[in-house]
């Protein structure tokens, strides 16, 4: 069966003037993600059942009690603890080890249960397979338009995360010259965009020095917030508005 491509979305996220498309591309399937869940799915009954078995990651969980439906996220947190509460009785009701003395090195159900739950989310769950979908469309384009071979390398590179992710899965995706191309074309975005950042993070710390005060800002003013985008996948304009 031919893989479902998602060109639109991608290309969208190229257009945008960031350090990362992949953070856009992710950010909007993150925002898809909540809206879905604090929409009119909660109150159907698999949507229900899933979330009451993994519940939300911390990230997760605080976009969803910004989204506002108070309402709607206690309904969601009210079945999912009455959950959380029967899995955890019974696992307290079994002791430390059926049948015998807990073994030292062994890990108890209910450490294994909580520890289940701090690693599931629900909406990292509905996430995974459409970015992945995502990425692959990079490839496609990549691979059979021309238009977009240019965005990327005229884009402003990528964060760690998503250089390395990419880096790693285009083998799987190209091959032969394109796969060539595409690395090269990588490497050079990535490199050149991370050193330009580096370049506007040395010059915001300058400006701190009386030597540069009466310099101009030029490119510096969101450096840090940028710097931060590139190291940790965090989109610079959540971390505060720009200076004008």
């Amino acid at each position: 069966m031919k893989e479902q491509l998602y060109t639109i979305p991608v290309n969208d996220a190229f257009d945008v003037d960031c350090e990362c498309p992949v953070c856009e591309m992710y950010r909007s399937l993150q925002t898809a993600a909540v809206e879905f869940t604090m929409g009119p799915s909660y109150m159907e009954d698999d949507i229900r059942m899933e979330t009451n078995k993994v519940g939300f990651c911390d990230k997760h969980v605080k976009q969803l009690y910004g989204n506002q439906n108070r309402l709607g996220l206690a309904l969601i947190l009210l079945t999912h603890t009455e959950q959380v509460i029967k899995n955890a009785e019974k696992l307290a009701k079994s002791g430390r080890a059926a049948g015998g003395l807990f073994k030292k090195r062994e890990t108890s159900g209910v450490k294994a249960y909580m520890d289940g739950l701090d690693a599931s989310c629900y909406i990292c769950n509905r996430m995974a397979g459409m970015f992945e979908r995502y990425l692959v469309t990079v490839f496609y384009l990549y691979e059979t338009d021309e238009e977009f071979r240019k965005k990327l390398e005229k884009s402003k590179g990528f964060c760690n995360r998503h250089y390395a992710l990419l880096y790693e899965m285009a083998p799987s995706r190209l091959s032969g010259r394109k796969l060539e191309d595409f690395i090269q074309a990588l490497n050079k975005v990535y490199l050149e965009n991370l050193k330009r950042v580096r370049d506007d993070l040395e010059w915001f710390t300058d400006k701190f020095d009386y030597r540069y005060v009466n310099e101009p800002w030029k490119n510096s003013k969101d450096a840090l917030q940028r710097t931060i985008q590139k190291l940790n996948s965090i989109p610079a304009d959540t971390l505060g508005e720009k200076e004008n």
